[in-house]
């Protein structure tokens, strides 16, 4: 109702950070022509009126362009400002925009994805809804769009599955099932591409490139810096033998080599940089985006952040230097790297491949996990009453990251 409630903005900046206007006259707003009133009016109090506004990206920008304050740690006010989530300044420097004159053929707004208006077989919604006149018979409408806001979390609706008899939720396992395997179905189908290019050999080493795609109108992963996405490549001699791996992990989604976790999952522990060629198992790469505070040292504490030491999550297709919302969504640490554009990144990948070992078979994956290892350990130095109960849901549930993609090869 809260969303049906919003007006239309003048100028929707003015709206950002969650400062939009409520509607004062108990009208709801929906994007149906003349629609009959009186039922809803009859049971709710509130009078339907047709808006386009709210089938509108701008309509999600209010509370999705996000900008949080900094505070030192006694609390006073350091001047800075953190982009903490920017998916629609992001939507708008991408072909997907819809707002632009003449809009790409790929362009859609963020209630395409988000709330389709087809049906899980695909099929166009047409249902029947209060018209004008008289109440009976009603007529078959569109468009209807699903209320499933689906995102990329998969770990939440787990945790709310499993600790039912602490959290309470009000929604049966069924529906929480429901959701989590919508979201892997969105996370797998619609969210990324992975492919290995020309393997090249120069000796006893084989230069593996990968390229990462993104599908979304937005970067990847978007919104709070929790979230992360990785590549995984493992390299097998023909004995089976692995020679080579790259972003390997435990059950627990911890990215590990040779056994032991990576210094960079660990609290306090460094942290990884942008990569364009990877010659060791110990790097990499890892598409996030972190936080520095005042001094210029990584945080992970949100109120702490005054900009980003790094941000590589893969941009939008469209993306461009030169759009007005780039001071608020560029990359950070990436500009060595010139495969690093819109909607694309490709990282070398050199191994060590004796010619006589071979053939060797490639497999490489795109994973993906709502709430990073590293984040998670660092939130859990914390001893708070909210931080303890969490730490004990975190640990019991499933934490394998879910995987968006993958791609395989041999080379001799």
């Amino acid at each position: 109702a809260a969303c049906h409630l919003i007006e239309r903005p003048t100028n929707v900046a003015d709206t950002f950070d969650g400062n939009y206007k409520l509607n004062s006259a108990r009208e709801l707003y929906g994007p149906h022509a003349a629609p009959y009133a009186q039922p809803m009016s009859i049971r709710t109090g509130f009078v339907p009126v047709e808006s386009d506004h709210v089938s509108r990206s701008a309509h999600c920008a209010s509370c999705h362009t996000l900008r949080t304050n900094a505070v030192a740690p006694d609390g006073t006010p350091t001047g800075g400002r953190l982009n903490e989530q920017t998916p629609y300044l992001e939507w708008q420097n991408s072909s997907f925009n819809d707002e632009v004159a003449s809009p790409a053929a790929e362009a859609a707004s963020c209630q395409a994805c988000h709330m389709p208006r087809d049906d899980v077989d695909g099929n166009p919604i047409s249902t029947v809804i209060a018209d004008t006149g008289s109440p009976a018979p009603l007529n078959a409408r569109a468009p209807f769009g699903r209320h499933v806001f689906l995102g990329g979390n998969t770990l939440i609706p787990q945790i709310l599955r499993d600790q039912r008899a602490r959290l309470n939720p009000l929604a049966p396992d069924a529906a929480l099932n429901e959701v989590i395997a919508q979201t892997r179905d969105q996370l797998q189908r619609r969210t990324a591409r992975l492919s290995v290019g020309a393997i090249t050999r120069i000796g006893a080493e084989l230069t593996i490139p990968l390229a990462v795609e993104n599908l979304t109108g937005h970067k990847f992963p978007t919104g709070h810096p929790i979230r992360r996405a990785w590549l995984r490549l493992e390299v097998r001699n023909a004995a089976g033998a692995v020679v080579f791996a790259s972003g390997t992990y435990d059950a627990q989604g911890q990215l590990i080599s040779g056994g032991a976790p990576l210094p960079s999952e660990l609290a306090g522990g460094p942290w990884e940089p942008h990569h364009g060629t990877i010659t060791s198992g110990n790097q990499v790469q890892i598409y996030e985006s972190l936080m520095a505070d005042a001094s210029g040292a990584l945080t992970y504490l949100l109120l702490r952040g005054e900009t980003y030491l790094k941000d590589n999550r893969l941009l939008p297709k469209g993306w461009n230097p030169a759009h007005p919302n780039v001071a608020q969504t560029a990359p950070a640490g990436t500009a060595s790297d010139p495969t690093f554009v819109g909607g694309n990144d490709q990282v070398l990948y050199r191994v060590a491949a004796p010619l006589a070992a071979g053939p060797y078979s490639i497999r490489a994956e795109f994973l993906y996990e709502p709430l990073s290892v590293r984040f998670a350990n660092e939130l859990f130095q914390y001893s708070t009453r909210e931080v303890t109960a969490f730490k004990s849901y975190y640990q019991a549930a499933d934490r394998s990251p879910e995987v968006l993609a993958s791609a395989s090869a041999t080379a001799p």
